[in-house]
């Protein structure tokens, strides 16, 4: 009888860390910012951070989520796992309880009868959900993770900048 062994040998990783922010002006007037830091074999290999007015803290975290596909379908090696880390519980549950399944079936609706908010970044999402080669994993934000942690610092200063370079109406 020939014994099989088990393979030690993991699969490759792309490791993608995702965060967002948004401040406020006011009662109206909101400045967001987003990042996300990748990494192969734990070196840092990408980041990148950008902003948007009048915006939400969830659309930020999407938006980081949804810039980090881009990057890992353009940068994947073959035969290479994508992981991306958030600490949106908003992305995680959606992915993980599949919130999306019946948001599809039900004409992008949500469970309170209300329309899915940021339908435009989740479509481009959801396609990575039931892709093998991607998995989405929640960290504890503001925690010890030093990645889940540079990210936060690159969106907080994204928005903040945004934020006090504006030159609008004060009193929005």
């Amino acid at each position: 009888m020939i014994e099989q062994k088990r393979s030690k040998q993991q699969i490759a990783q792309l490791e993608i860390y995702t965060d967002g922010s948004c401040k406020k002006l006011g009662t109206k007037m909101t400045f967001g910012g987003w990042s996300f830091i990748a990494l192969r074999g734990g070196i840092r290999i990408y980041e990148v951070a950008g902003s948007e007015y009048g915006t939400t803290n969830q659309r930020m975290e999407l938006l980081a989520i949804r810039n980090a596909l881009e990057f890992a379908q353009k940068n994947r090696r073959p035969n290479e796992k994508v992981i991306i880390y958030s600490d949106s519980a908003y992305a995680i549950n959606c992915y993980a309880q599949e919130w999306y399944i019946g948001w599809q079936r039900n004409g992008w609706v949500n469970s309170k009868g209300q329309d899915v908010a940021n339908q435009d970044l989740w479509m481009d999402i959801i396609p990575y959900f039931d892709n093998f080669w991607y998995h989405f994993s929640k960290v504890k934000g503001h925690e010890k993770d030093y990645w889940n942690n540079e990210c936060d610092r690159l969106a907080q200063m994204e928005s903040q900048a945004l934020k006090d370079n504006f030159r609008g109406e004060q009193n929005a």
